[in-house]
């Protein structure tokens, strides 16, 4: 993907990582640290129990052992310009927020709206989020708490290394995607979303968790359709690759466990792949209705 010559977004911070914001002295275990968040990119859902009690309006911070409150995120002290240029791969996660951002504020000024960007924090193993722990096993997330993105960017090697989704266009979908739940939380559709889970068996909520990610995939297609002149041959057979390898059929059978559809929260292979590239040949918000009258 040509990002080259793109502005990196200011709307970055840096956190302390390798012991930052860690359990908070409690003995939750990793299946809690998963329901401090809303909405992640699906790596982890293999080991979620559950939707979490975050959904819930419960605070799962007491069980952590770290008390009522949110936590918040320690920056390192680095300007946002520091935090991009610490590396390629800062650069161009910070080169596909900017570009996340002038993509959504036009298509929200053309309906009338304002988009209020989110931010995007890098960190190392772990910290903390206005959602409680940020751990690297998490996969990156989107905290609606503070309407922020959560990324370690040892997160790319994983999706190479162990999951054959190389390439940049594929960390930028990681990305693309993550911005797409806080196009949800600037729509209303998350705390629809979020009443009528509170409202349904665990097995209706994560259905309705599906259509969250399975929404957010087609976001990420609509962002990349407005930026076509800037895809290059093979970034969109990098993004569907990837979109492939973490539904939650292919996560289940590749950890050794028969596929239970009543588990799933981000949708099969076949799903993720096609509402991805629904968004990419439409360009469209609009077509990314993955509700069907459902909330």
């Amino acid at each position: 993907m040509k990002l080259d010559d793109y502005r990196e977004s200011g709307n970055v911070e840096q956190d302390r990582g390798g012991g930052g914001g860690g359990l908070g002295g409690g003995g939750g275990g990793i299946g809690l640290l998963f329901a401090l968040v809303g909405s992640r990119f699906g790596i982890g859902g293999i080991i979620v129990l559950g939707l979490g009690m975050f959904l819930f309006g419960m605070n799962p911070l007491s069980l952590l052992g770290g008390g009522g409150g949110t936590q918040q995120a320690q920056n390192s002290g680095m300007t946002a310009q520091q935090a991009c240029d610490q590396d390629p791969t800062h650069q161009f996660s910070c080169k596909v927020l900017a570009s996340t951002e002038d993509t959504w504020a036009k298509l929200f000024q053309q309906r009338g709206a304002q988009y209020r960007p989110t931010k995007l924090h890098f960190y190392r193993e772990n910290d903390s989020s206005g959602c409680g722990a940020a751990q690297s096993a998490m996969g990156p997330f989107y905290c609606p708490n503070d309407q922020g993105v959560y990324l370690d960017t040892e997160f790319f090697n994983e999706l190479t290394n162990r999951f054959h989704a190389a390439g940049d266009f594929a960390q930028a979908y990681v990305i693309a995607h993550e911005v797409g739940h806080n196009v949800q939380y600037l729509t209303g559709t998350a705390d629809k979303v979020r009443q009528a889970q509170q409202q349904g068996s665990e097995a209706q909520s994560n259905a309705l968790q599906v259509k969250m990610e399975l929404q957010a995939d087609c976001y990420a297609g609509v962002w990349a359709a407005n930026n076509r002149d800037r895809l290059q041959p093979g970034d969109i057979e990098e993004g569907l690759r990837a979109a492939a390898a973490i539904g939650d059929d292919t996560l289940q059978r590749s950890a050794g466990r028969t596929p239970m559809p009543d588990s799933f929260t981000h949708g099969t292979s076949a799903e993720r792949v096609g509402w991805l590239k629904k968004g990419l040949d439409s360009g469209d918000p609009a077509v990314c209705d993955t509700f069907s009258g459902a909330i």
